[in-house]
């Protein structure tokens, strides 16, 4: 796949409990890129951070069992990240975000590794 050129970043900032429909947001929002084709998703688990209600998350070790902040980033072309806004809207209810145009330097898989994950689908 040519990724090379003009795209788009999705960003997603929720808690790292957040659930939809019985199992971890984030998780479920990476099986929908993937089965949407999407080139490429990457969850960051952050160490500390707040948001809207002021809340202070953090990963001190007495608060160990808080809800991290998670940041989700998808990059693909422009098309394919607003074709599948509409479902992330209704999957996050309590969240952040955002999209922003980038440029894609390049995009390339190791042909080694790519073939063995295909072999043992």
């Amino acid at each position: 796949m040519d990724m090379r050129g003009k795209g788009k970043i999705l960003k997603i900032y929720i808690g790292e409990t957040d659930k939809w429909k019985h199992e971890s947001l984030y998780h479920a929002l990476i099986k929908k890129f993937k089965k949407a084709g999407l080139a490429g998703a990457t969850v960051i688990r952050g160490i500390e951070g707040f948001g809207l209600n002021s809340r202070i998350k953090s990963a001190h070790i007495l608060q160990l069992s808080e809800d991290l902040p998670l940041i989700i980033e998808v990059v693909d072309r422009a098309e394919k990240i607003e074709a599948i806004l509409p479902e992330v809207k209704e999957m996050v209810k309590e969240g952040l975000i955002t999209v922003e145009d980038i440029e894609v330097i390049t995009y390339t898989a190791d042909k080694k590794n790519k073939d063995k994950e295909t072999a043992h689908k």
